[in-house]
């Protein structure tokens, strides 16, 4: 899973005399009806092994090779978004499966490209899960429908509950506030550590699992600001596997991305109705993609819509036009222009986000845009 301190250490890598390959490829299946993501990477492949400089393709091109043969090597691992980075001669290679599909990009140069991938961090909700009881806790990340236990925090000695009498001369009232102590001091630190983690990481939204006692201890020692980023709360057990702390925190998940699509579709009207930085409706949208204004596509899930498109220059349009109006190339009729829309706007390198049956959206056409002017 991916890791905003991983990256920044990418990031730094210092330009030395190798050079790093960094490739990101659009493997998601809604765009790539007939596998055509090894099309573009035998094209982008080619096209850099005839601008680059002799001298330094022959440094990369065991790269390459590597990069080509990966791709079709590991087809069943891949999700929506694929990206590879690569140096023999610095022995680097990173490999990450993305639940996002990216803009297609063959980059070679002395430190390997990791911005695109900050920018998936930055974009992309991220949550805390916190598994807090009185002695032990473990903090998991999820992202993307993946979950990653990041650390645990064990807090030894903790005296138990005792059933009668007193503890070394203590009455039952004082051994049971010498028990609280303690308890609240392993929270005091667990809660040092999540902030510590959630500011390093940049995550803005936490669920907190455990017993109910636990839970309410911890919501009530949290200061406002990690308060306002909790999403819900969940009873999840201690020693519960990271499948089974995924799947009890989905439910939380699930209802909070429902009320951020609905926030979203929301905010895509308003603005398309003020005529405001939005466009509603796919012809609407396919004129913003084409003057590539086009900041944020945003459509429903199985969306079909039948259209027009350009062979040479890619043009998109609803309406039955020849030749394009652009290129005077051949237009085409093609009964998946949404899918062909998608892919435009991510090599624009605007974002895309599909969103569950919205009844709003979809009377206003299934589709819009949030633009950049």
């Amino acid at each position: 899973m991916l890791s905003m301190a991983e990256l920044k250490e990418i990031a730094s890598i210092e330009k030395k005399d190798n050079y790093f390959v960094s490739l990101y490829l659009n493997v998601d299946p809604l765009f790539n009806k007939r596998g055509d993501y090894t099309v573009h990477l035998k094209n982008m492949i080619k096209n850099t092994a005839e601008t680059l400089d002799k001298a330094v393709y022959k440094k990369v091109k065991g790269d390459l090779e590597k990069i080509d043969n990966y791709v079709l090597s590991n087809k069943r691992m891949f999700k929506k978004g694929l990206v590879l980075l690569s140096s023999t001669e610095g022995s680097f290679w990173k490999a990450y499966h993305l639940g996002v599909p990216v803009k297609n990009e063959l980059i070679v140069d002395k430190t390997p490209y990791a911005k695109h991938l900050m920018d998936i961090l930055d974009t992309y909700r991220r949550y805390v899960v916190l598994l807090v009881e009185k002695d032990s806790a473990r903090i998991f990340v999820v992202h993307l429908g993946e979950i990653v236990e990041y650390g645990k925090v064990h807090t030894p000695d903790i005296p138990g509950k005792h059933k009668k009498g007193g503890w070394f001369a203590l009455s039952q009232t004082s051994y049971e506030r010498h028990i609280d102590y303690h308890v609240k001091l392993h929270l005091k630190d667990v809660l040092e550590k999540l902030s510590s983690f959630i500011s390093k990481e940049h995550i803005r939204r936490i669920i907190i699992g455990g017993s109910d006692e636990a839970v309410s201890m911890v919501k009530g020692m949290l200061d406002k600001e990690l308060l306002d980023r909790i999403i819900g709360t969940v009873k999840i057990e201690m020693f519960a596997k990271s499948d089974e702390v995924l799947r009890k925190a989905q439910p939380v998940l699930s209802a909070f991305e429902k009320r951020k699509q609905e926030e979203t579709v929301e905010s895509l009207i308003t603005g398309a109705m003020k005529i405001k930085d939005a466009a509603l409706g796919l012809e609407d949208v396919l004129n913003a993609l084409q003057e590539q204004r086009v900041m944020k596509l945003v459509f429903i899930k199985d969306l079909r819509r039948s259209g027009y498109s350009c062979n040479s220059c890619g043009f998109l349009t609803t309406q039955k036009v020849d030749p394009c109006p652009y290129c005077k190339g051949k237009m085409e009729m093609v009964d998946y222009i949404i899918d062909l829309a998608g892919e435009k706007a991510l090599q624009q390198g605007a974002l895309v986000e599909v969103v569950a049956d919205n009844k709003k959206l979809q009377d206003a056409g299934g589709i819009g845009a949030f633009l950049r002017f």
